[in-house]
């Protein structure tokens, strides 16, 4: 019994550690971030977390009958979240989001845009987080699995937070002309990202609608 809730933990684990991908984040939210102080930056990647792990509950309880009601596909989602991505990395592909600059006023603001969109939903709640949670919520059968599907979500959220929040000291390390490089490079990664979500998404669509 002990071992099939460990290998069940960390099954929960790995699969949002993977599907989430942190560390993936972590480059949008650097660029982004760039203008912030680090307890700005701070109060983002908390607020995008707490976000995110409510909006991953959401789904978790609510399961299919959401999408149903409002009449949305997972599917929609990943186009969705294939378009924000693509405007999001041309725009880091031309260095446009190192130009952000916030003024002090606008910095509450600023950090609520971002934190919910795109950092929360799509990249950490994203298609594949929300798909994921709704599965293996349908799957638990006993308080037990489900306080190691909450525990193990969890710890992802927070390591997803300290990822994030350790991202301030690798901007200092990396300098200007490194995060330009970096932002430049990581826009291009982005922007893959982005044409695999949406024709993972646009794909099925099609062949559900035209190739009955």
């Amino acid at each position: 019994m002990q071992g099939d809730l460990l290998t069940y933990a960390l099954v929960v684990f790995t699969s949002f550690f993977t599907i989430i991908n942190p560390l993936g984040t972590m480059p949008v939210f650097m660029t982004m971030t760039q203008s912030l102080s680090p307890e700005a930056r701070r109060k983002t990647a908390q607020k995008a977390v707490l976000v995110s792990f409510a909006t991953l509950i959401l789904f978790g309880i609510s399961g299919e009958l959401l999408f149903e009601f409002f009449g949305i596909s997972v599917n929609a989602l990943r186009i969705v979240g294939g378009i924000i991505f693509f405007l999001m990395g041309q725009d880091m592909l031309q260095a446009r989001l190192a130009k952000t600059k916030v003024t002090e006023n606008e910095v509450k603001s600023y950090v609520n845009d971002i934190s919910i969109t795109p950092l929360a939903i799509p990249m950490i709640a994203g298609p594949g987080a929300i798909t994921n949670i709704i599965v293996m919520w349908k799957d638990t059968n006993t308080v037990t699995d489900m306080a190691v599907l909450l525990g193990g979500l969890s710890v992802v959220m927070v390591l997803t937070f300290l990822i994030l929040w350790s991202a301030g000291r690798i901007m200092n390390l990396l300098g200007e002309t490194g995060r330009n490089v970096l932002m430049r490079l990581m826009g291009l990664i982005v922007m893959v990202i982005a044409v695999e979500f949406f024709f993972s998404g646009l794909i099925p669509i099609i062949k559900q609608n035209f190739m009955m």
